[in-house]
């Protein structure tokens, strides 16, 4: 497995029609810092970025999302003691690509750890645990990948249809 954008955007073919990795319409990136106050930079550069793209209609999903799988890279992801100026730079980055009828929030973090979302009866009164049950029921669909190389490291994804297929 390489680090390049066809290698991170394979699983996202699953279940849809072939689509060329380099026929990205656009695409928008931000580093993030290892500070929870990064989930309201993520959210402000998502609602930018959308502004842009005339997807603003898109923002509460999206943006409920973006925050989900930030925080998760954060919380679960990140070393506790990760330096802020490590020449390797920022341990999580925010990846918005868009196709005409795909839009594509990917989260880049320093963990080869698969992803778990809570199974089983869910206790949804508690005040985490819910974020990869979130990010399913408001994305078309998510999954990740792991990344080798001198990245080593994984993408979280969430894929939203923007238009018609």
């Amino acid at each position: 497995m390489g680090t390049n954008g066809s290698t991170v955007l394979e699983p996202l073919r699953q279940g849809l029609p072939p689509l060329d990795p380099g026929a990205v319409s656009t695409s928008a990136s931000c580093a993030l810092p290892a500070r929870y106050e990064a989930v309201g930079g993520a959210r402000k550069f998502t609602s930018a970025t959308l502004d842009r793209w005339e997807l603003s209609e898109r923002f509460d999903d999206v943006a409920l999302v973006v925050s989900e799988l930030v925080t998760n890279a954060l919380r679960h992801a990140v070393p506790a003691d990760a330096c802020q100026d490590d020449v390797q730079g920022p341990p999580v980055r925010l990846h918005l690509m868009r196709w005409a009828s795909r839009l594509v929030c990917a989260v880049r973090d320093p963990s080869v750890e698969s992803p778990e979302a809570r199974g089983g009866e869910e206790d949804f009164s508690a005040e985490s645990g819910r974020g990869l049950f979130l990010v399913d029921s408001f994305s078309d669909s998510w999954g990740w990948h792991p990344l080798a190389g001198t990245l080593r490291s994984k993408v979280v994804w969430a894929l939203f249809r923007v238009g018609p297929e």
